[in-house]
């Protein structure tokens, strides 16, 4: 497929929707609200309804930044017949590209109208946070210097699906963040940002073709891997520090460490196709470990 638009195709159905929207990859986007409802369920201040548009607004970001990212890679060439991962709808000419453009822009714009009401009770903390996600899930592959293209893909991740998403949820129901938010956000981002880590290993050779410099293209995949498995060590390092300043409790995503490490070895040794299993696993181990955290801060 080329990157012009595609002509005469019949309007596409649910199930090709669905495929657009990657409802695999919504967990990053559920797993720290659901962190950050735990934390504030601690201080006794948890509003249902505004629980519920937090993490509305959270899922309709990740699926809108899946549509941007399906349209603006497929136009940059990034997204090819040689592509190795899960499908996506432009590259595979089940909608037009204009359609996915549209679609991405309305769900990211549903996003902010449920966002006017989060400002409404949060001010300007989370209205600057609201516009800086918003613009940022653009951004990521669009504009005349695409986030994703240019290296800053693993730290766009970390800061607003990691510290921004756990410490935010927090922050519009209390009114603050801690120590104990900030810090139970940092393994979040840690594994989520492997999630993408995982991607860009697999996608290093058509990315450098595309111009896409992912840091595992401009560093190689021995990089990647390495980056990956500094990741994934901090993120269960951080569980003595859980522990320390919010209880014993706390150390209960350790469960979750035989997944963990088994796929560190694992990533040592897949190559191209190969590495989707890595990054299934890798979205599971990032929901264990949210569930476990959620299910220790509420115990």
């Amino acid at each position: 497929m080329s990157g012009q638009a595609i002509e005469n195709l019949d309007p596409p159905g649910f199930s090709v929707w669905l495929a657009a929207a990657r409802p695999r990859t919504l967990t990053a986007a559920a797993a720290p609200v659901m962190v950050g409802l735990a934390l504030a369920q601690r201080t006794g201040h948890v509003r249902a309804m505004l629980g519920l548009m937090t993490l509305l607004a959270a899922l309709l970001i990740q699926i809108g930044t899946n549509l941007a990212n399906d349209y603006f890679d497929f136009v940059a060439g990034a997204d090819t017949e040689a592509r190795l991962g899960p499908l996506r709808v432009t590259q595979a000419g089940l909608v037009e590209p204009s359609t996915v453009r549209n679609a991405a822009l309305g769900v990211l714009g549903l996003a902010a109208l449920i966002g006017c009401y989060l400002v409404r009770v949060g001010g300007w903390p989370i209205l600057s946070i609201g516009i800086v996600s918003l613009v940022a899930a653009i951004a990521y592959t669009a504009g005349p210097w695409p986030l994703a293209y240019n290296g800053l893909g693993d730290a766009f991740v970390f800061v607003f699906f990691g510290l921004a998403a756990v410490n935010g949820t927090v922050f519009l129901q209390t009114g603050t963040a801690t120590s104990l938010s900030i810090a139970a956000s940092i393994p979040i981002a840690c594994l989520v940002t492997a999630i993408l880590v995982v991607n860009n290993l697999r996608d290093v050779d058509t990315d450098g073709r595309a111009g896409k410099r992912t840091l595992a293209v401009q560093f190689g995949r021995g990089f990647a891997r390495a980056e990956y498995g500094g990741l994934v060590a901090i993120a269960f390092l951080m569980t003595p520090v859980l522990a320390w300043l919010g209880g014993t409790m706390l150390l209960l995503p350790i469960a979750a460490a035989p997944l963990a490490f088994g796929e560190i070895r694992a990533i040592c040794r897949r190559t191209g196709a190969e590495l989707n299993q890595s990054l299934a696993r890798t979205a599971a181990l990032h929901l264990a470990y949210g569930l476990l955290l959620t299910l220790a801060l509420i115990l």
